[in-house]
């Protein structure tokens, strides 16, 4: 990072006076490493894995039939205990496998230009990132997810652990095998490392990462959730599906759109099997005694 001491000195270098923003990131950064400001990230993923799941943890304490209509498969519950076994356990994977990891590739993410000094970038810049890495991952971890699945080794061995929510939860969204952890974490890694971008975006990034994930795992599927508005989108009930059928499920191994199933013919399963699971659904919304006899979706 840039080396400067005093705002004044940093206005002088940019031949402007800093932004609001900028002078904040400024006071904040000044006399802090790269490596301290890098290591911000694992803390932001514990932060928002902690935070963003409590609502769906609500709902699934409180059973109220007025969102249960909502919840993808209605059958499965989750006692308090059971949610926070998983939060304890995931917990205990970013400690032992995310820290390190994030430790071991800082050289890297120094090597390819991951910037920590002014000026920061504009909306513009971050958008057009963002939007890059989010395309970079989901193909990356398309494949990497379906090599999971198509070599049993892969499968028993490391993904199967993550295949044990049946019924996804939030808290479950990195629930995983330390290795499986590694591989898919890759993916996430690819986009920076193609396109270098400043730390505050490289921050932002993982954090809607980690957000999107946990919507995707938390089991319900709101008619008004922002995401329904982006193209391609896959969501909640579309993964949902993959977890559902499980080690025999060759359909839905994108980890955020829709795009790669759709063209490798992975989502032909998923697609049949939706209109049979929307018609269920609908049922239940009709039915005040449920008695957890169909399950929501067929097997493949």
């Amino acid at each position: 990072m840039l080396a400067f001491e005093s705002i004044q000195e940093a206005s002088m270098s940019l031949g402007r006076n800093l932004t609001f923003g900028e002078t904040l990131w400024f006071k904040y950064t000044a006399d802090k490493s790269d490596f301290y400001l890098y290591c911000h990230n694992t803390i932001f993923l514990i932060i928002f894995y902690t935070m963003v799941p409590l609502p769906m943890v609500i709902l699934e304490l409180m059973r109220s039939n007025k969102f249960d209509v909502y919840k993808i498969q209605p059958k499965i519950r989750f006692s308090l205990s059971e949610m926070m076994e998983c939060y304890r356990k995931v917990l205990i994977t970013f400690v032992f496998a995310v820290g390190p990891l994030q430790f071991f590739s800082y050289p890297i993410i120094e090597w390819v230009g991951i910037r920590t000094s002014l000026p920061l970038p504009s909306a513009s810049e971050v958008f057009w990132q963002l939007l890059v890495y989010f395309l970079v991952e989901d193909y990356a971890n398309y494949w990497l997810h379906r090599m999971l699945h198509h070599y049993k080794w892969g499968y028993d061995k490391i993904h199967r652990v993550h295949h044990e929510y049946v019924a996804p939860i939030g808290f479950a969204a990195p629930y995983a095998h330390w290795a499986e952890i590694i591989i898919l974490g890759l993916a996430s890694f690819l986009g920076p490392l193609i396109v270098p971008c400043h730390m505050l975006t490289f921050w932002l990034w993982f954090v809607l990462r980690q957000i999107e994930a946990i919507e995707t795992h938390s089991g319900y599927e709101f008619p008004w959730s922002p995401s329904k508005y982006i193209p391609f989108y896959g969501g909640a009930i579309y993964h949902d599906y993959h977890h559902f059928v499980g080690e025999s499920c060759h359909s839905n191994f994108a980890s955020v759109f829709t795009y790669c199933d759709y063209l490798y013919g992975t989502d032909k399963g998923y697609r049949y099997q939706k209109e049979v699971f929307e018609k269920r659904r609908e049922k239940l919304r009709m039915e005040d005694n449920r008695d957890g006899s169909t399950p929501p979706f067929k097997s493949e």
